[in-house]
């Protein structure tokens, strides 16, 4: 079996491919964002134990098998146009929205947009939230009013690893 250090790299490597460039390695995905597990492998020759131990071990849970454990794909994140059959949910009161302050002044002007994203992420809980900022530089973390969000219509899905999702943040949500 590989390193530790090896699987986080193909972990990150397989984030990139099943979110963003399956063309990369010639994989075919179907509409569900679902690759073949036999085919990732081969493509990035790694066993079925490997991927194993980069799924269950992945601290974000971002990667799913399917029901026959036959393909495998990310449960949100991506950049091509996939659905991962989300079920609209009603939110919590409040959401949360980690981001760099280099941001914050276009937010507050233009909102929370979900740019290449299918989404724009919001998290539950606090620490989560600082976790996603921290990586784009100083964080600040928005409050965001999903209960006045989803009585004014819009819509709210929850990924398979609790990641809130919803296509934009008016400024006028945003918690002052």
């Amino acid at each position: 079996m590989k390193t530790e250090k090896e699987l986080k790299r193909i972990s990150k490597y397989i984030t990139l491919l099943l979110r963003h460039k399956p063309e990369q390695e010639h994989l075919t995905m179907n509409k569900f964002g679902y690759v073949e597990v036999k085919e990732l492998i081969s493509h990035l020759k790694i066993t079925n134990e490997e991927l194993d131990f980069i799924v269950d071990t992945d601290n974000k849970t971002r990667f799913s098998y399917s029901d026959n454990k036959k393909d495998i794909r990310c449960n949100q994140g991506h950049s091509i146009d996939v659905d991962v059959q989300l079920t609209e949910i009603e939110p919590p009161d409040i959401l949360y929205h980690g981001t760099a302050w280099k941001s914050v002044e276009s937010i507050m002007k233009n909102g929370i947009e979900k740019r290449e994203r299918l989404h724009v992420h919001l998290s539950s809980d606090l620490e989560t939230a600082k976790k996603v900022g921290k990586r784009h530089g100083d964080v600040f973390i928005f409050h965001i009013d999903t209960k006045k969000m989803s009585e004014d219509g819009v819509k709210f899905y929850l990924s398979k690893n609790k990641v809130w999702l919803t296509d934009f943040i008016n400024p006028k949500y945003i918690i002052k």
